[in-house]
């Protein structure tokens, strides 16, 4: 039976309405913009054609209708107050004390973090699943009434999908503008000879004051929901499930949040966030910390200015203008190929830029970018330089397109793309990057810790010949005279070296594997694997379930330590290394493998302050050879403080919370005292 004119526009617009879900909230496009844009076209053919059928929530209303004469002024029903901000470390210190001490003792508690969008604050109004107004943030007490323009931005609904939900929800979130979609603005404007946009905030801004929403439409907005306003109906127990369960209404979330037991493990998420923000394609000036509990959110309740119960950790964000005068790729110690923009030198915020890196293939065809382009270059806090945006409409013609390599630059072997990941790697165990970057590596501080093998020396030595793999390292003994006749390398910078190089035999068996590259492997996975097996020959013996049941290790990491041990590269280069009389780890009782041992058996140590006696590394190292575990930040669980000159706020929390303060001195005396027990 054929459908009625009704029943296919209904079905039209649900079609649609599913689109605009898989777009903006899953980030899984479904359709093709010429596909998208014919099923728009035939919902508003038919509308056109009944318009007895039409709805005011259709899909096809979001171009705008006719301007209004001004703005109506609109009290919030909870106001929408400003953020405090931290901006270090210690700040986020002292707002976890401070929530702890106005929540009951021992309160289980949890913080969520995410991104804090670079945009304008906007609160939705849903009325029985119906977007009935659009209010911004005004003074936080009064805003204006600005429904006509958020009904055109895309990925907001005009009806909520779903039966279930509060009879009235506010939404709030942030207005912003795609950093893609603001270079096509820009590139628009130059091509009707107009001036273009400075910046997608205040275009955003400009764009919800405009009276005329058909000109809103044509900004391309976006929206973000971040937390709840005025509810009536069910409510929600915490924040994480408000998100979950506005998405499932259609709107787009914050992406990336989580939720954390303690401020220790929610830094560490937010340093996550923080080294992804190169893939983001919308501007952020920080990160927000919440308390996911709601019921603990009411009871913190607010100041005069701003909730207690929340916290902006921002950084200063510094942004130059510069030209791509090249883009390069680099073969990292992995394989991995990463392209480099290579830019006119820039001073940002004190210091000169001349590269930033484009992280991968993806990132670098999201960008866009081309040699020859003007591009925005950001740099915010300690976060390395990133682009983050190509001002296209700058473009002359002169510009040239960059293919990325289908082989690597270094040795021509074909690239392969990781299942199911971003990163294309150069397979070829034996490339002479991937080499140089390994014996760089290998010999750096954080791993065997050769004083003296520095990349230009590795350079100088690859060059001639006599580094080919990492045993060669432990070969250069034999060299000595091709060695004495390399330039600035004289009698005693050659035995230093060689010493040196002798010296590093003895090292850790975790200082080894964390030089051996295995991926996914770093210094804190060698030390748990060195501790629970002992030896190298142990590790091997292992299956993969037997590698991952160990604590901190999981089935990623046990599976790249046996595809590693049970290569042949990796076979070849551990039995060369026993050759030359390397510790390979010494063998441990099965029953040790259960605990440690020492005075500082099972105690998380924090070390704060100027030391004397050690250095920070040399500090960790000592502690972790007498059973202890160094930590960076003082919590409840946190057994031991050791405390240097100009200790700062972690001395002040451990007085706080009744910890056992020493220093160094008495850290070693400690333990001598043990040995002479």
């Amino acid at each position: 039976m054929p459908q009625s004119i009704l029943q296919q526009i209904e079905s039209l617009r649900e079609t649609i309405r599913e689109l605009d879900r898989l777009y903006y909230v899953e980030a899984e496009p479904a359709a093709t913009d010429a596909e998208y844009d014919r099923l728009l076209g035939q919902l508003k053919d038919l509308e056109n054609s009944h318009p007895e059928h039409d709805s005011p929530h259709s899909p096809t209303h979001r171009v705008g209708g006719e301007p209004i004469e001004g703005f109506e002024t609109v009290t919030h029903r909870v106001p929408m107050l400003s953020i405090e901000n931290a901006f270090d470390d210690q700040s986020l210190q002292e707002f976890d004390g401070r929530v702890r001490k106005l929540l009951e003792d021992d309160e289980p508690l949890e913080y969520t973090i995410e991104y804090k969008i670079d945009g304008v604050a906007l609160a939705l109004v849903y009325q029985n699943g119906v977007l009935v107004q659009g209010i911004t943030r005004g003074n936080g007490i009064q805003g204006d009434d600005i429904t006509h323009n958020a009904r055109t931005i895309r990925g907001v609904p005009l009806k909520l999908l779903g039966e279930a939900g509060p009879d009235v929800i506010e939404i709030r979130g942030e207005a912003y503008i795609a950093n893609s979609d603001f270079t096509r603005l820009q590139r628009r404007q130059q091509e009707r000879g107009e001036t273009p946009f400075a910046n997608p905030r205040n275009t955003a801004a400009g764009a919800l004051k405009l009276l005329d929403s058909s000109l809103c439409a044509k900004r391309d907005l976006r929206f973000f929901a971040h937390s709840i306003g005025h509810i009536e109906g069910p409510g929600y127990e915490s924040h994480t499930g408000f998100l979950a369960a506005v998405a499932g209404m259609g709107l787009p979330v914050t992406p990336g949040v989580e939720a954390r037991p303690d401020i220790v493990s929610a830094r560490e998420h937010a340093q996550t966030l923080m080294d992804n923000m190169h893939s983001l394609d919308f501007e952020v000036d920080g990160l927000v910390l919440k308390l996911n509990n709601l019921q603990q959110q009411q009871r913190l309740g607010t100041t005069t200015k701003s909730p207690r119960w929340v916290i902006a950790y921002k950084w200063e964000r510094y942004t130059g203008t510069t030209r791509v005068r090249n883009i390069t790729v680099q073969v990292g110690k992995t394989g991995t190929l990463t392209p480099v923009a290579e830019v006119e030198p820039v001073e940002i915020a004190g210091t000169t830029v001349s590269r930033s890196s484009l992280h991968n293939r993806d990132e670098l065809e999201r960008l866009g970018i081309q040699i020859g382009d003007t591009v925005i270059v950001e740099k915010a806090g300690k976060i390395i330089p990133r682009v983050v945006r190509v001002e296209q409409h700058q473009r002359d013609g002169s510009e040239q397109k960059f293919r990325f390599p289908e082989k690597c630059p270094e040795c021509s072997t074909t690239v392969v793309r990781d299942e199911g990941g971003v990163y294309i790697r150069c397979p070829n165990p034996s490339c002479p990057a991937q080499l140089r970057e390994n014996l760089k590596f290998f010999a750096s501080r954080a791993a065997m810790d050769i004083e003296g093998l520095g990349i230009k020396l590795i350079e100088q030595l690859l060059d001639l010949g006599l580094l080919a793999s990492l045993g060669d390292i432990y070969r250069l003994k034999d060299q000595r005279d091709k060695l004495l006749a390399m330039e600035r390398l004289g009698e005693k910078s050659v035995g230093n070296l060689l010493e040196a190089i002798a010296g590093s035999c003895s090292q850790p068996l975790w200082r080894l594997l964390t030089g051996l590259n295995i991926r996914h492997v770093g210094a804190s996975n060698a030390r748990v694997l060195a501790d629970h097996f002992g030896t190298i020959d142990e590790i091997k013996r292992q299956t993969v379930e037997q590698l991952s049941a160990v604590d901190e290790i999981g089935p990623v990491i046990a599976a790249s330590v046996h595809r590693f041990c049970h290569s042949s590269s990796g076979e070849s280069l551990i039995e060369d290394l026993r050759g030359s009389g390397l510790h390979l780890g010494q063998p441990r009782p099965a029953s040790s493998r259960q605990a440690t041992t020492g005075v500082l058996d099972g105690k998380t140590i924090v070390v704060t302050g100027t030391l004397t006696r050690f250095t920070r590394e040399e500090i960790k190292e000592f502690i972790h050879q007498h059973g202890g575990k160094a930590a960076g930040s003082v919590s409840k669980k946190t057994n031991l403080v050791v405390a240097g000159e100009n200790a700062g706020s972690k001395l002040d929390k451990a007085r706080e919370l009744g910890i056992d303060v020493i220093d160094e001195g008495e850290l070693v005396a400690r333990v001598e005292s043990s040995r002479s027990d």
